[in-house]
């Protein structure tokens, strides 16, 4: 499923025209962008929870030249589904 598709089912099971089931969608989904970048989790009961960690620098290959390469340190966001959702 992709974001247009989600769109169209919010659309059909909420009864509500595709603009504003569009425009439902794409808040919700900036307010859970907008807590991970506060480093707040969301949980979403019956669904999962969303959380923001960092991911130390570590060092790894590059496998063309076989050199050692230093991969930076980056936030990542990480899911855990619900013990219920499938």
């Amino acid at each position: 499923m992709n974001k247009t598709d989600l769109i169209n089912s919010v659309a059909e099971s909420a009864a509500l025209s595709k603009v504003d089931a569009k425009k439902a969608v794409e808040a919700a989904l900036a307010a859970v962008a907008g807590a991970l970048k506060k480093d707040e989790k969301v949980q979403l009961v019956g669904f999962g929870t969303f959380s923001a960690s960092v991911r130390p620098a570590r060092e790894g290959v590059n496998p063309l030249t076989k050199q050692k390469i230093t991969i930076a340190a980056k936030k990542v966001v990480k899911f855990k589904a619900a013990a219920d959702l499938v």
